[in-house]
């Protein structure tokens, strides 16, 4: 039962059953019809093992002057044994209508006497695994249902009114009697149901409070870098463009957070292209200006170098020294990066997760900015945070704004313990609000809600795989007329399980297709140093055509890159594809993002590509997304190896959320005890990854 994760008597408890048989009334024979799932009662008249066509035990049994066969294609000589001539036996199966009559075929049976009782309630199917038959995991989960620790902990004041108790339910959703609303049970609108999605919701709830009230109780360095002068004011100055009101807002709750004492946990969220990246070199402009070191880290080195170009571009005239380390920058020029990281000579440090890797170790680290922080995976981004501290130091005797800059009177010298660095964490792909309020309620977010202007509208149009003609022939048209385009497919090489066109095979058919222009291909099994002059000419203009997978969904900005093309689209997640038509439209030619597909498509895929259809909006795009994918995948928690939420649906259960939200401060003040065994109880170990 280890596989499936069932190692006490609560998770047995919790182990609900994925479906119900009902075998607490049997059907007359001579009542059975075609396709009907149906329990019956008869006598063997007669068990018999046939050769031809195939081995195979046939039995019949008899009901007065009605017959039904059961035909077995797998048997054990047990099972034969067992459906003697004579045996009273019980069947449950689907009826058929073969050549011989009505028949069931592998139905499931059991030896009774003539006056055996039927069942009292419904009968439980569990999710299982071969190695454990369901008569061995019910026989388990009654005995534990029994022993578990079931006992109420909340106070009935603070429960939705109407639920039952959590044994009560527990009981229930295990054994339902045979009048149970199946429809209720199915759609999980049963109040048993109810309550344990309440239950899981205010645990979820009550880890997030606690890790805020926690973080509360940290300290990390006061950032006093002032909005009206210094190196933020110089920034301001030399950038080619005036911040929107968005930018300026979110800048303005980023450093009133970096000036507390207690450490910053923000999530900076924004469209494709609102200019996050400016943000966030406005808040390492205030750390580095109160005398600490900033890091930002990137999931992939193209996205890490688009910021890197763009910092450096900026902050170096300003007499900033900025640092640059992914895994491909090895030996001396590795080492002499590093160096620099240790001595303070960086002052904001760009990279991979190279940056928090063991051998490097920041002076002063006061601020680490986690770009797309949701594709680390929620084991990553655990990791990542413990790095982080392990990293940050004592407060600096010096800074640049001078002796002592940015450093508390009260970080005396015999005080001067580890400080937490201030967390900023930014993405493109928004959160919905219920994903908010539920997997971010321990964050403060900010919210860019308005695009730069000059920002070019894309129009998006779906075609089917058969018009791969006419796309050709329009990237034909746009590079004629100087401009550039990207053609995104799913795969680097062919694949004998996915029957999907692959950049090395797109690239050659379009190098082809396209005389006298030039087509690059850039993917992920490319060298670091190949991606990058890849990359850089099709930045400069030297290349016309980019073939590439999806190294390129986040991070490029080629202005005069007017077309998209994205093949197989109904392969890729919604998210991915509001990402990758965001990669165009940033200049001012007008844009267009062609979706390609093969026929036929499935529910999920006609859905995102009608998403992507209907608008252009990033939040109602991650909405959708949500409700096509569920939370685990949205948020990379899929790589954690564990579901976000078991019971409880945030399409459907936002009154549950909004009532957990409520009494989970009430709780945590008044009966903090009950909490923390509330908590415990329905998430363990796994509190952790909420913090993530």
């Amino acid at each position: 039962m280890d596989k499936l994760g069932l190692r006490s008597d609560i998770d047995l408890a919790l182990h609900l059953p994925l479906r119900y048989e009902d075998e607490t009334r049997l059907t007359p024979l001579a009542a059975l019809r075609e396709g009907q799932v149906a329990q019956v009662e008869a006598v063997v008249s007669d068990s018999r093992i046939e050769p031809r066509p195939r081995r195979q035990l046939i039995v019949r049994v008899r009901d007065g002057a009605e017959e039904l066969l059961l035909r077995f294609l797998h048997f054990y000589p047990s099972q034969q044994k067992s459906l003697a001539p004579g045996a009273r036996v019980r069947v449950r199966g689907e009826v058929r209508c073969g050549f011989f009559g009505r028949e069931m075929v592998h139905p499931a049976f059991k030896l009774v006497g003539d006056d055996s009782p039927l069942p009292a309630s419904l009968t439980p199917v569990y999710p299982s695994s071969a190695q454990l038959p369901q008569a061995y995991l019910r026989k388990a989960i009654v005995s534990a249902l029994a022993r578990a620790p079931l006992q109420e902990m909340l106070p009935a004041a603070l429960l939705p009114p109407g639920l039952p108790s959590l044994r009560e339910a527990l009981q229930f959703l295990h054994h339902p009697p045979p009048d149970a609303g199946l429809a209720t049970l199915g759609d999980h609108s049963h109040p048993a149901w109810q309550r344990l999605k309440f239950e899981e919701l205010l645990a979820q709830q009550l880890s997030q409070a606690q890790a805020k009230r926690e973080r509360l109780q940290l300290r990390a360095p006061a950032l006093h870098g002032r909005t009206d002068a210094g190196l933020h004011k110089q920034l301001l100055a030399v950038l080619p463009f005036q911040l929107t009101a968005a930018q300026q807002r979110v800048s303005a709750e980023i450093a009133v957070d970096l000036a507390r004492e207690q450490p910053m946990h923000r999530l900076l969220q924004g469209d494709v292209g609102s200019g996050k990246t400016v943000v966030a070199a406005l808040a390492a402009a205030l750390a580095i200006d109160a005398g600490w070191q900033c890091a930002l880290m990137a999931p992939t080195e193209i996205l890490a170098e688009q910021h890197f170009r763009k910092l450096v571009h900026w902050l170096e005239p300003l007499g900033v020294g900025v640092a640059w380390l992914t895994g491909s920058r090895k030996g001396k020029a590795r080492t002499q990066m590093v160096a620099r990281v240790a001595s303070g000579e960086a002052a904001l440090v760009v990279g991979t997760h190279a940056v928090i890797q063991d051998d490097v170790q920041f002076a002063k680290l006061g601020l680490a900015i986690i770009d797309e922080q949701h594709r680390f995976g929620v084991q990553q981004r655990l990791a990542l945070r413990r790095k982080l501290v392990e990293h940050a130091g004592p407060a600096p005797a010096r800074g640049r704004g001078g002796e002592g800059a940015g450093v508390n009177s009260s970080h005396e010298d015999g005080d001067r313990a580890k400080l937490e660095p201030h967390l900023l964490m930014m993405t493109a792909t928004p959160i919905p609000r219920t994903l908010a309020m539920t997997y971010f309620a321990d964050l403060e977010v900010s919210t860019i809600d308005e695009l730069p202007p000059g920002r070019t509208p894309v129009l998006t149009k779906v075609f089917a795989e058969s018009r791969r003609d006419e796309v050709v022939a329009r990237i034909r048209d746009e590079v004629a007329q100087g401009r550039q385009a990207y053609w995104v497919c799913p795969l680097i090489q062919e694949s004998e399980a996915l029957d999907l066109r692959n950049a090395t095979q797109t690239y050659e058919e379009l190098a082809a297709a396209l005389p006298g222009h030039a087509v690059g291909l850039l993917h992920g099994r490319m060298k670091p140093a190949a991606k990058a002059e890849v990359m850089a000419q099709f930045v400069a203009g030297t290349l016309q055509v980019l073939v590439a997978t999806t190294v390129i969904e986040v991070g490029v900005d080629v202005p005069n890159a007017s077309l998209m093309v994205v093949e197989h689209a109904e392969r890729f997640g919604l998210s991915q594809l509001h990402q990758l038509r965001g990669r165009v439209g940033r200049g001012a030619a007008a844009s267009v993002c062609v979706l390609l597909y093969a026929a036929p498509l499935g529910e999920s895929g006609k859905a995102r590509l009608k998403a992507m259809l209907d608008t252009h909006d990033g939040f109602e795009i991650a909405r959708r997304d949500l409700e096509i994918r569920g939370p685990g995948e949205f948020m990379g928690a899929r790589q954690s190896g564990d579901a976000l939420l078991r019971f409880a649906d945030l399409a459907e259960d936002n009154r549950l959320l909004q009532h957990a939200r409520r009494v989970a401060p009430l709780l945590l003040e008044q009966h903090p005890e009950a909490a923390q065994r509330h908590v415990q109880r329905w998430l363990g170990a796994g509190a952790e990854f909420l913090k993530a």
